[in-house]
C-alpha cells in the first residue's frame, strides 16, 4: 500500500454552473445547509457516487468551502477515488444532471450508475 497525502481543497472541484445548482438545491431543502459527497462499493462496475443534503458532517468527512454559500462534506475515505474529480452541471436539451469527471475511473457501466478503478 502506498502512502499519498491529500490536499482537501484539490481533492474536488465545482464548475460554477454545479455550484449554482447545488446552491439552489441546499437552499430548497428545509434544514440542509451543505452537500455530503461518497462513493460506496455498489453497482454492476464496483462504486457509486452518494450524494446527499445535510446539515452536518459525519465524523470522518472532509469539509471543502467550495463558495461563500457551498460546504461540500467528502467521506475520508472516499478521497482516494475521487481526489481530482471535477464536478458540473450540463444541460443536454430538456435534460440537465450532475456529472462527475473522475481521472480514477477507468471504466463504466452502461447504464451509468456505476464505475469502477485500478487499486
Amino acid at each position: 500500500m502506498s502512502v499519498q497525502t491529500f490536499i482537501p481543497e484539490q481533492s474536488i472541484t465545482l464548475t460554477p454552473s454545479a455550484i449554482r445548482h447545488m446552491v439552489s438545491e441546499v437552499a430548497k431543502k428545509d434544514g440542509a445547509n451543505a452537500v455530503r459527497i461518497a462513493v460506496k462499493p455498489s453497482g454492476c462496475s464496483g462504486y457509486m457516487y452518494e450524494m446527499e443534503l445535510v446539515d452536518a458532517p459525519q465524523a470522518n468527512d472532509i469539509t471543502i468551502k467550495v463558495a461563500d454559500d457551498l460546504t461540500l462534506y467528502v467521506d475520508q475515505e472516499s478521497l482516494p477515488v475521487l481526489q481530482g474529480t471535477e464536478l458540473d452541471y450540463v444541460k443536454q436539451g430538456l435534460n440537465a444532471i450532475l456529472q462527475f469527471r473522475n481521472p480514477n475511473a477507468t471504466s463504466e457501466c452502461g447504464c451509468g450508475e456505476s464505475f469502477s478503478v485500478t487499486k
